[in-house]
């Protein structure tokens, strides 16, 4: 761990709780909070905290001029609609280069530095992020660009050593969280590239990924339906995660927001934030999945739920570790965490006819349809029958015209319907061909390879997420307008045309 360097980005922290902070995003200065969060100070922290102190209960003080003095905006992101491509294709590859970022040398922001060049996915998007960059490597593999996949997983595996897990991003206030657990599953994209040493370090990564995840099971309550950080006991005592965030504050990037939502629900604070902050943890920012009532954001209770998705990308990261892990003790003992964790997903979050996140204060599966229910497919979980089931209900309640919508609740959140987003697609298919639903499989890719090239062809540009009921019509929803570039789209979208 680079002791000099985390002390340098933990110094911004005190930043995000002070008066200036909370003061520029009340007025508003800027129309998106993350603006202000991301901004790079001309001087040291400390010091224009110092001044602000000083100086901003006096009659002159002007505080646009002294944000204006004492900061840095961040640099706009280049206009993806300016890149001149002949096809959705040569987009794709022209905007690799649009979208990386070479290693930090500027410490005096939130931005935790990163030593290797990274793809960040684009718009207010401004760093790496964690789950988004496993979508966005298929595309590069397909690309052949092996080495940004390789650079971005060793900048993994740095900030794992600093932060203690893989971060939201490489920004200072997502320290506290992280995101679905795609370590393993880079590391297997590009096993066959990395050297005896590189892989030594993949392993220790992993095992403290894990270790992450599972932090607090030693103090877990013995008692049915209990909780603590991630970890959480189901009925016959077996253990499965959460999504946890260590905070319960608003989120810097969304102060505002968080603020503002509070106030008019009437939410009680401190939970209110730590659910929002866990669904964010989740990607899923936000969707019905998390909610006690659907068509309020205020009713949020993301920890009360035991995710599926989650919890099958923990098994595949447990039975990577079964696989390589540095001993035969250490390998014995994943395999056994891997077939409990199985088990507890069979038990638990199979209904009828398909995979459901389960819901500790209800004792029982959450009735939302979402396309999280096909992960086990994709984790090689499910039994054949259980597979055929899931193709059926993905078939009956999630295709639409434009691919696979993410739940069958319109609720105005962006991962609701009629949103559908590229690393939903890639799971379904994946899981699909996992278990030879060859036909349904080439349906999806097909009708969501059409919907990108639609919004292509008519805007130049590929989307963060697409309405896949309506595919004309430009997505909605979210606390953001609709985002440029876009990582996660091409790497899928790249991947869909190799496999067709």
């Amino acid at each position: 761990m680079n002791d000099a360097h985390k002390q340098k980005w933990q110094a911004v922290l005190p930043f995000f709780s002070s008066k200036l902070f909370q003061e520029v995003q009340q007025k508003p200065v800027f129309e998106d909070s993350k603006t202000f969060a991301d901004a790079c100070v001309t001087s040291d922290w400390q010091s224009v905290l110092t001044q602000y102190e000083a100086g901003h209960k006096r009659p002159d003080f002007n505080l646009i001029e002294f944000v204006n003095t004492h900061f840095v905006l961040p640099e706009a992101t280049p206009d993806s609609a300016s890149v001149t491509s002949v096809s959705a294709l040569d987009y794709v590859h022209k905007m690799w280069d649009v979208l990386t970022r070479q290693p930090d040398t500027r410490d005096n922001s939130s931005l935790i530095g990163l030593s290797r060049p990274y793809i960040v996915p684009g718009g207010r998007f401004r760093e790496i992020y964690y789950w988004d960059s496993y979508f966005t490597a298929l595309g590069l593999i397909d690309s052949k660009r092996h080495d940004m996949v390789i650079n971005m997983l060793e900048n993994f595996l740095d900030i794992l050593n600093e932060v203690g897990c893989v971060p939201n991003g490489n920004r200072a206030y997502y320290h506290t969280r992280s995101q679905p657990p795609i370590l393993a599953l880079m590391f297997e994209l590009v096993e066959e590239h990395l050297s005896v040493a590189q892989k030594k370090r993949v392993v220790t990564g992993l095992l403290k990924e894990h270790a992450f995840w599972m932090q607090g099971e030693k103090d877990l309550s013995p008692q049915p339906l209990s909780a603590t950080c991630r970890v959480v006991r189901m009925p016959d005592a077996s253990v499965l995660n959460r999504y946890y965030d260590n905070a319960d504050t608003p989120r810097p990037e969304s102060w505002r927001e968080d603020i503002e939502t509070a106030k008019q629900a009437g939410a009680k604070s401190d939970e209110f934030y730590r659910n929002i902050r866990a669904a964010c943890e989740s990607g899923w920012d936000f969707s019905s999945r998390w909610l006690a009532e659907p068509d309020s954001l205020a009713s949020i209770r993301t920890t009360e739920i035991v995710p599926v998705d989650l919890n099958s990308l923990l098994y595949r990261l447990e039975k990577t570790l079964a696989r390589i892990a540095p001993t035969a003790l250490q390998q014995q003992h994943f395999d056994q965490r891997a077939t409990a964790r199985k088990q507890a997903l069979q038990t638990f979050l199979w209904s009828h006819d398909y995979y459901y996140d389960f819901v500790l204060s209800e004792g029982k599966c959450s009735p939302v349809v979402s396309a999280a229910g096909a992960v086990p497919l994709f984790a090689q979980i499910a039994t054949t029958s259980q597979a055929k089931a899931v193709q059926q209900k993905l078939e009956q309640c999630l295709l639409k015209a434009g691919g696979i919508v993410t739940t069958s609740l319109e609720t105005g959140q962006q991962w609701d319907t009629p949103n559908g987003w590229a690393p939903l697609q890639y799971f379904c298919v994946q899981g699909l061909i996992n278990y030879e639903h060859q036909g349904l499989a080439d349906t999806i890719m097909q009708r969501f390879i059409s919907t990108v090239e639609h919004h292509y062809e008519n805007n130049g540009v590929m989307l963060e997420k697409y309405n896949v009921c309506t595919p004309h019509l430009r997505a909605g929803g979210g606390e953001y307008d609709i985002q440029l570039g876009f990582g996660w789209t091409n790497g899928v979208y790249k991947r869909f045309k190799t496999w067709l």
